[in-house]
């Protein structure tokens, strides 16, 4: 069974969306399963190495830092453009990173990119650098330490 479906579960959902959307015709039906068989054979290839996570306390710290930084992030940005002050300028970091996890960058972009103000960019994985907007730029120098101390520390301690 698992050489004809090596992915049963995701075959499953893939048929249902298919029909769900499409509708309940034969010919549909027969689609939807040639489909879910075809996506189901191509997962083989792709192959992912397995993703080494450490959980523990670094985990739920990171967590609470991320939960609160969004909150009070969300706030300056309502201040921001609620009171618009014209002292305030946004700007390009060019963050060096040391996190090398595939899975732990995927983690630090996610975050960064939640919390409100601030967004990832690009990665330059030659350069081993992150390219940061920042939506009130005071000192480049401060970004730079609050990514690296709060959250690539502890993505480094979770997945590395």
């Amino acid at each position: 069974m698992s050489r004809i479906l090596p992915f049963p579960v995701l075959s499953a959902l893939l048929f249902a969306m298919w029909v769900l959307l499409t509708g309940f015709s034969p010919g549909h039906i027969l689609l939807g399963v040639l489909v879910a068989l075809i996506v189901s054979r191509v997962g083989l290839l792709l192959s992912p190495e397995r993703v080494r996570v450490r959980f523990g306390r670094a985990m739920l710290k990171l967590a609470g830092i991320v939960i609160v930084d969004i909150v009070r992030s969300n706030i300056a940005v309502a201040r921001i453009v609620l009171f618009a002050p014209r002292d305030r300028r946004s700007g390009f970091i060019e963050l060096p990173i040391d996190l090398r996890s595939p899975q732990g960058l995927a983690a630090l972009a996610v975050i960064i990119t939640a919390t409100p103000g601030t967004i990832w960019l690009q990665h330059d994985a030659r350069r081993h650098t992150v390219l940061i907007h920042v939506l009130d730029l005071i000192d480049e120098s401060d970004w730079i330490a609050l990514i690296k101390n709060r959250y690539e520390k502890l993505l480094m301690e979770i997945f590395e």
